[in-house]
């Protein structure tokens, strides 16, 4: 029953992030001081994919690079912060599947050893077990031959008394 909630719960949270993201697009726009540091770093990327596309096919890279108006550069700067914000949800998310995987796999783990250590437990109480019945068996026999009872008891003889009587001397 957890399971299935859990994955709902974090279906959820990535839905929600979506119109989060957009709310956080649509407030960065518009914050003077946030605005400014947009459009730099909106410049900046600008500069570096522009330069990468150059040098991936081969044109010159020693040429000017106009910088983007301001419109262009705050909505390519938003459309970053947007995605940004749904990757780390995202990744948030997945970080929690994981280590909550890798915890059920651990308590998996720990109860199949303790099942194993029960088993080895039980196989070395049974192997005493039958040691003391062997034990028991052989000092009944011991008393049954003392008393002269083996006939009745149809007790066979023990392996070192048979090679005793069929060894001639």
């Amino acid at each position: 029953m957890v399971l299935p909630l859990l994955k709902l719960g974090t279906l959820a949270v990535k839905t929600l992030s979506k119109p989060l993201a957009s709310k956080l697009k649509q407030q960065a726009a518009y914050h003077p001081k946030f605005r400014q540091i947009i459009i730099n770093m909106a410049q900046l990327n600008h500069r570096i994919s522009t330069r990468m596309q150059r040098r991936i096919y081969s044109h010159a890279t020693d040429a000017e690079i106009r910088p983007l108006n301001e419109e262009k550069a705050v909505q390519a700067a938003v459309d970053l912060i947007g995605e940004l914000f749904v990757f780390t949800v995202g990744v948030g998310v997945l970080i929690f599947e994981v280590q909550r995987s890798s915890k059920s796999e651990a308590r998996k783990e720990a109860a199949r050893l303790q099942e194993l250590e029960e088993m080895r437990q039980r196989d070395e109480d049974l192997a005493k077990e039958l040691e003391s019945l062997k034990q028991k068996l052989d000092e009944i026999e011991q008393l049954a031959k003392s008393r002269g009872l083996s006939g009745i008891f149809h007790l066979k003889p023990s392996s070192k008394e048979h090679e005793k009587t069929t060894k001639p001397a």
